[in-house]
C-alpha cells in the first residue's frame, strides 16, 4: 500500500527520510470512562480530549478535542504551555480555568471540573502521511501502535510501551472535505483492505487492562 500511495501522492514534509513521524497522545476520560464506553457502543455523537506532541518535541504541546458525529469528524486544537500542562497534571484545574484565555482550554477545564477528567492512556504510534493539496485529501498509515499508563514520563518518553494486539498491521485513514478523487478511491478500496471502526484509545485501554491481569 505504501508504494501505491507514494506513486500518487506527496509525503508529508514533516516526516523523516522515510516519511514517518512519531505521535504521542495522552487521553483523558471521566470517572465513568464515558468516552471509552460511548466509542465501544458506537454512539453517533461523541468526543474525547487529548494532549499531543510529535517526535521528541514535547515542548510543543497541543490540546485537542476530537468530535465525531456519525461518520463525520471534527477536530479543534490549541497550543499548551508547559506551565498549563503541569497545572492539568497536578489537578490545578480551577486555577487554570480562571487564568486561561484559550477557548478550548477553558472548555476542557470546565469539562474536567464537572466530569472529573483524569489521564487514562498514552497512545504512541508511527505515522506516514500523504497529501493531495488541490482537493485537500490526506491519507495516513499508522504502525507500531502501543499504550502506556506511566503518565509521569509522558513528556520525556521514558515509559514502558505495551504493543497493541494487532501488532504487524497498519491503520489507514482518509480525511477529505467534499471530494475524494477517483484515483485515490481506487487505491484505498483495494481488495486486500478491510474497512472497520478502529479507536486507538479504546484498544489502548484494553491493552493496558490485559497487561495488568
Amino acid at each position: 500500500m505504501d508504494n501505491r500511495l507514494s506513486a500518487l501522492l506527496e509525503k508529508d514534509s514533516h516526516g523523516d527520510d522515510c516519511g514517518q513521524y512519531e505521535i504521542h497522545s495522552l487521553y483523558f476520560d471521566d470517572y465513568r470512562d464515558t468516552c471509552a464506553k460511548e466509542n465501544e457502543a458506537g454512539i453517533a455523537k461523541r468526543s474525547k480530549y487529548r494532549i499531543r506532541y510529535y517526535g521528541s518535541q514535547s515542548q510543543f504541546l497541543k490540546l485537542e478535542c476530537k468530535e465525531k458525529i456519525n461518520s463525520l469528524c471534527y477536530k479543534e486544537s490549541c497550543f499548551l504551555s508547559l506551565e498549563e500542562y503541569q497545572k492539568i497534571m497536578d489537578g490545578d484545574i480551577e486555577e487554570l480555568f480562571f487564568s486561561a484565555e484559550k477557548k478550548l482550554l477553558k472548555q476542557f477545564c470546565l469539562q474536567s471540573m464537572t466530569k472529573h477528567f483524569t489521564p487514562k492512556a498514552i497512545i504512541d504510534y508511527k505515522r506516514t502521511a500523504y497529501t493531495e493539496e488541490i482537493t485537500n485529501v490526506r491519507v495516513t498509515l499508522d504502525v507500531n501502535m502501543s499504550a502506556s499508563d506511566d503518565f509521569a514520563h509522558f513528556l520525556d518518553g521514558g515509559y514502558m510501551q505495551y504493543p497493541f494486539p494487532c501488532e504487524g498491521k497498519s491503520v489507514l485513514e482518509v480525511k477529505f472535505d467534499d471530494i475524494m478523487p477517483g484515483y485515490i478511491r481506487h487505491v484505498i478500496t483495494h481488495r486486500n483492505l478491510v474497512q472497520s471502526a478502529f479507536s486507538k484509545y479504546c484498544i489502548g485501554r484494553r491493552t493496558l487492562q490485559n497487561m495488568k491481569r
